[in-house]
């Protein structure tokens, strides 16, 4: 017998699935359930970006460091060509500091061995594979290290970070030592992430609830009514999802 995942056609969850459904499930019917997507916003693009050029200096110990930066600049410029975000100059602003911190701090561990390195694993309590990329992964050490970049370094890691980076020590190794990587134009800190079994124990939890919700109709316009949307949040603060949502939800 097909889950309720599958019958609404999801082929795999992920980390980030599992924290839409649980932090804006409205958007999740509209994106995961409706096929609405909506455009990615120039933060995402800033933080690929930046992520691209720090790749280019971990394998490139001596790259200079404007080299880097270029490169990252040259990528956010790719990415957010056609976008119409209000914020692209401010993103775009942050990109040379991200890197240069980012570079500090992560240049110590080495090459890594892998980057972006795909995983998909199964859960015997979970409805569908889970599926991620590991941003940085240096098995010579044993660590893996996942870079988030904010123009805020939070003082600890969040707990949607943590589940995120709990289920790479999943899909890897018990044996791993996970960290996140924080970066900022200003600073960059990496945190160990404890109690790794806990936030994946939260994540089977997640897919369990979003498992059972499914279960009540396989019509996302069904689902849609038992959830009441607060078009408040920065979850729905671009115009065109709140546009999409309106035509759902009606107000």
């Amino acid at each position: 017998m097909s889950s309720a995942c599958e019958r609404h056609e999801l082929k795999h969850l992920s980390a980030s699935t599992l924290n839409l459904f649980q932090n804006a499930p409205g958007l999740f019917i509209l994106e995961k359930l409706m096929g609405k997507k909506q455009p990615v916003g120039c933060a995402a693009h800033r933080g690929n970006a930046v992520e691209a050029g720090i790749i280019i200096g971990l394998n490139n110990p001596d790259a200079p460091l404007e080299d880097c930066i270029a490169h990252a600049v040259k990528e956010f410029d790719r990415l957010s060509a056609l976008s119409t975000d209000p914020n692209r100059e401010k993103e775009r602003k942050g990109i040379a500091g991200m890197v240069e911190h980012g570079l500090a701090e992560l240049r110590p561990y080495g090459k890594p061995s892998h980057y972006q390195r795909e995983v998909i694993w199964t859960h015997p309590d979970m409805p569908l594979p889970m599926k991620g990329y590991i941003d940085l992964q240096y098995e010579e050490h044993g660590i893996i290290t996942d870079i988030k970049t904010t123009f805020r370094v939070p003082s600890e890691i969040s707990e949607t970070h943590a589940r995120q980076v709990a289920s790479y020590g999943y899909a890897t190794s018990d044996n791993i030592d996970l960290r996140l990587t924080y970066i900022s134009d200003k600073k960059a800190v990496t945190y160990r992430l404890e109690n790794a079994r806990e936030h994946l124990n939260a994540m089977v939890k997640i897919a369990q609830a979003l498992e059972r919700f499914l279960s009540i109709s396989d019509d996302p316009a069904e689902l849609a009514k038992y959830i009441a949307v607060d078009f408040g949040s920065f979850y729905w603060s671009d115009p065109n999802a709140r546009r999409a949502g309106f035509e759902v939800w009606g107000y």
